[in-house]
């Protein structure tokens, strides 16, 4: 009943949203003469603010067509290697030449989006940082409300299965990196694919960021599912999607609640950001604008989970702690990273990160104990939260120069 409403809410508030950005470009576009009276900027930077605070946020775009490689623009093309009911695999093919791409001999990666609320858009600029020196291939994430419910279930296990798809469809010359979330999936994936002494093993796994063991260092987000019981979680953040979306009748985690859960987090530095976001508008500050423009598309569109996937995701990951106590089983096949061998390590962790706390992603070292140390490596990035290790200037200076250096030594 809450997704309805809030749909009906979307419906019913539309006109005034529409108002609202019409009314801030007539206060700002130089051939209305509302735009030259007094105080117009300040009336544009009120309505702009009402608009983008109701507005509905769709899936961005990566928008990455060219990269630099051996000090040369090379055009990007985003292509879809593999289309399942639940997730695309993008390829961001350069437009190469075969013999010049064979000349190149750039590493593939597999690069694993989380499935957590936000599209794969969120790994942009990690897309924009791996692809000088790398052949990227990235998990694009289905919002559940588009996937009709003849296309059966999804579970925690599907995720696994899907993520060994991917890696075989690749090959065994493979690179596998992900990002919070799907360090959990992808080490099971992996595992099982150790213990059936399965061919096409990757080369390596970066695991950056994810809640290997949750009960090391836990966060708020740690905190909250401990401290609710399973039932909780069945009773209150579980809906059916409503008839205007493809997946009517679905049981999904709405994006909307998700959302509302990341901005409780921090409500006072939401709140100051839209308010500095209204100051710039008003003192002229187009710059610093569009940086906060950016930032909130991306962060404000989300996507529904398909409730048996959060819910196993729950109570496998954050509240039995399977993985890390080794209690996990994939459909009656125990998860066993013990048996990885062959496939080289590197954990990162955000010095500051408060998601995926101190220690959470480094149990990985200890679970894969047969993994040789000359092939393992862990690094705490200084001064970086959750998504400084992924974006923005220190991951393009400081983490991905390891990451690529990593993949290097064990290619």
């Amino acid at each position: 009943m809450l997704y309805h409403m809030h749909e009906l809410n979307r419906t019913m508030m539309s006109p005034l949203i529409q108002w609202a950005e019409a009314s801030s470009k007539l206060f700002t576009n130089p051939i209305s003469p509302l735009a030259h009276t007094p105080f117009s900027q300040r009336i544009a930077a009120g309505y702009e603010l009402m608009f983008r605070l109701g507005k509905a946020y769709e899936k961005p775009e990566f928008g990455i067509d060219s990269t630099r490689v051996n000090d040369a623009d090379v055009a990007v093309l985003e292509e879809v290697a593999i289309e399942k009911p639940f997730c695309r695999l993008l390829h961001f093919r350069k437009d190469l030449s075969s013999k010049q791409a064979a000349a190149l001999k750039q590493p593939c990666v597999l690069l694993v989006a989380p499935l957590s609320g936000h599209h794969s858009t969120l790994l942009r600029d990690t897309v924009r940082g791996l692809l000088p020196e790398h052949d990227v291939y990235i998990t694009d994430w289905t919002d559940a409300r588009m996937v009709p419910e003849s296309a059966g279930a999804f579970h925690l296990h599907d995720y696994v299965y899907y993520i060994q798809d991917f890696i075989r469809a690749l090959g065994p010359e493979l690179h596998v990196i992900s990002v919070c979330q799907p360090t959990v999936p992808v080490l099971a994936a992996i595992s099982l694919m150790a213990t059936a002494k399965d061919p096409k093993l990757p080369k390596t796994m970066t695991m950056m960021g994810g809640p290997i063991d949750p009960r090391k260092s836990p966060t708020q987000v740690n905190d909250l599912a401990t401290e609710k019981p399973f039932s909780w979680f069945e009773n209150t953040l579980i809906y059916s999607v409503p008839p205007s979306y493809p997946g009517f009748g679905r049981k999904v985690y709405p994006g909307f609640l998700q959302h509302a859960g990341f901005v409780a987090m921090n409500p006072r530095r939401h709140a100051q950001s839209h308010w500095d976001f209204y100051m710039h508008l008003r003192e002229g500050d187009n710059e610093s604008a569009e940086e906060h423009r950016k930032f909130y598309d991306e962060y404000n569109a989300v996507l529904d989970m398909p409730a048996e996937y959060y819910l196993d995701t729950i109570k496998t990951v954050f509240q039995d702690f399977a993985l890390a106590t080794g209690t996990w089983e994939v459909e009656g096949k125990l998860v066993r990273p013990q048996d990885i061998k062959s496939v080289a390590l590197f954990t990162i962790e955000g010095e500051l990160d408060d998601i995926s706390g101190s220690g959470q992603t480094e149990a990985a070292q200890e679970l894969c104990s047969s993994i040789p140390k000359s092939k393992k490596q862990h690094y705490i990035a200084p001064k970086c939260g959750h998504y400084g290790i992924f974006a923005g200037r220190r991951w393009r200076e400081m983490v991905a120069p390891r990451i690529a250096s990593f993949i290097r030594e064990n290619a």
